[in-house]
């Protein structure tokens, strides 16, 4: 089983137009409401693959009830912590004009609400729950924003308590969560090339990689958007280079990756096999429209033609 733990869940809208006028009244085409955030994005890409999920975090409020249905009935397992204040709402807006399927055609601007205020015997009440929830898991995802009242270091607190169970964890993280996620041990931490240069300012990516290794994560995986992936392991640097770019809506594509990152920590795969799936996950998830889905065809398609060297 893969846990994967979302701090700040979220009810994610997307509206799909084929033309936004940002002026004016739009009448929305198309919309999906569903449970979301950076984890449960993740575990959809995983159940949909076959393997083993259970979904946590945080959750409270009218919206945080819509997010447990959600869960329901997709099939996702779920144990959450309540929290009192209410979960987040989400809105991604794409403009999608026909012949969306090219390259470059398709534009997503992102509405993303802080999330709620989070005290400290909740986070505790979560913190509880989760030991032992990690500790039966082959592996533990740590992704996402966190709320407010969560300490910037949660990730790698988290991180570290998995890693004295022998678990293996991978954090995905921006800003500070992410400078301190490498202190928990983490086997993967996984920024995009802007988040690595904001954690560490001034170094070309492999240098700004080996930089967080150095203080303490055993991997450091740079997603580099169409230009494929950038790994600095232990067992040396690796870079997986894309045959073609995959138009369409780029959110959640991170998460598809992250989900064939944590199938590669499972299967203890060789490095160059878990970069290629991984890659090829994240190009299907853009060619698909809502972020946690991914299109099989593309994935099948463009998975053996990833060049790694």
């Amino acid at each position: 089983m893969i846990l994967t733990v979302t701090l700040n869940l979220a009810l994610d809208v997307t509206y799909r137009l084929p033309e936004v006028d940002w002026d004016g009244v739009n009448r929305v085409g198309a919309v999906h409401r569903r449970a979301g955030g950076k984890g449960v994005n993740v575990a959809r890409v995983l159940a949909t693959l076959g393997h083993e999920v259970l979904v946590t975090g945080l959750a409270g409020g009218p919206t945080g009830q819509a997010i447990e249905g959600d869960l329901r009935a997709a099939g996702l397992p779920s144990a959450l912590t309540p929290i009192a204040a209410d979960s987040r709402t989400t809105l991604a807006v794409t403009e999608a004009p026909a012949g969306a399927g090219e390259a470059g055609t398709q534009r997503t601007a992102l509405f993303n609400e802080p999330g709620p205020e989070v005290t400290p015997g909740e986070l505790e009440s979560f913190v509880r729950r989760y030991e032992p929830l990690v500790a039966a898991a082959d592996a533990v995802v740590l992704s996402g924003s966190l709320p407010r009242g969560v300490p910037l270091d949660t990730y790698a607190a988290l991180a570290a308590i998995a890693a004295g169970k022998g678990v293996p964890a991978i954090v995905d993280a921006d800003g500070e969560p992410l400078r301190h996620a490498p202190e928990g041990r983490p086997s993967v931490v996984k920024p995009n090339a802007e988040e690595l240069a904001r954690a560490v300012p001034g170094g070309d990516p492999a240098e700004s990689a080996q930089a967080l290794r150095e203080r303490g994560a055993e991997a450091v995986v740079v997603s580099m958007g169409a230009g494929g992936l950038l790994a600095v392991t232990g067992e040396g640097t690796f870079r997986a280079r894309m045959p073609y770019t995959v138009g369409g809506n780029p959110t959640g594509a991170g998460d598809s990756l992250v989900a064939g990152l944590a199938l590669g920590l499972v299967e203890r795969a060789p490095w160059p096999d878990r970069l290629r799936r991984a890659a090829a996950l994240g190009a299907a998830a853009v060619a698909a429209p809502v972020a946690g889905d991914f299109d099989p065809d593309v994935y099948a398609d463009i998975q053996s033609k990833i060049i790694i060297t």
